[in-house]
């Protein structure tokens, strides 16, 4: 997993309501076993729409996705997280998540910020035409206008997305302490350790 301490640059002005994980990514991509692609088929049916940011080389390659309210909902596919990391976005604004998008973004490093409806609308507002900076250490999304929204954020997420690390790197990083409990657990138990040579 990447580290993310900053994430600045254009910002897809989205904002619609109640996105369900089905319109970003459709069900037929789910057949996969790769993440590679899928940011192609990321909200797939929105980009039929005439006018729709998704297709309009404004924003082609943005790496902030602003939503709106709820965002994520609907079933637990990982492989919405893993098609907006494909389409090269890393944060998602919005004034609230799915809980279980919420966690399946945060286990894959993508940072989720959650701001009220007002901040929303400005920072949509400033998307037309202008970056949006998010910086994570201080929890702040600024604006070229001096726009300055905070947010609230766990701080085991917050340290792991810091320090780019997803549950295999939060393991690894114990592997001092595993080792010495193992080096214990056969001086204790030494059948353990005949169990391991058979």
């Amino acid at each position: 997993m990447q580290a993310i301490s900053h994430v600045a640059g254009k910002a897809i002005p989205f904002g619609r309501k109640n996105v369900d994980t089905d319109v970003i990514i459709p069900a037929h991509w789910l057949k996969t076993i790769t993440r590679e692609g899928l940011g192609k088929g990321a909200f797939e049916s929105v980009k039929q729409e005439d006018g729709n940011v998704f297709t309009d080389p404004a924003w082609a390659g943005a790496p902030i996705l602003i939503a709106g309210d709820n965002f994520g909902c609907g079933s637990s596919r990982e492989h919405a997280a893993w098609a907006l990391l494909d389409m090269g976005v890393t944060c998602v604004i919005a004034p609230s998540f799915s809980d279980i998008f919420s966690g399946n973004a945060f286990k894959n490093g993508i940072l989720t910020v959650a701001l009220p409806q007002d901040a929303i609308d400005r920072l949509m507002e400033v998307a037309q035409d202008q970056p949006i900076d998010v910086d994570l250490e201080t929890q702040s999304v600024t604006t070229p206008f001096q726009d300055r929204f905070t947010f609230d954020i766990d701080a085991f997420r917050k340290h792991c997305l810091l320090n780019g690390l997803d549950e295999i790197g939060l393991t690894m990083a114990q592997g001092d302490a595993i080792g010495a409990y193992e080096g214990k657990a056969r001086e204790g138990l030494p059948f353990l350790a005949k169990a391991e040579l058979a």
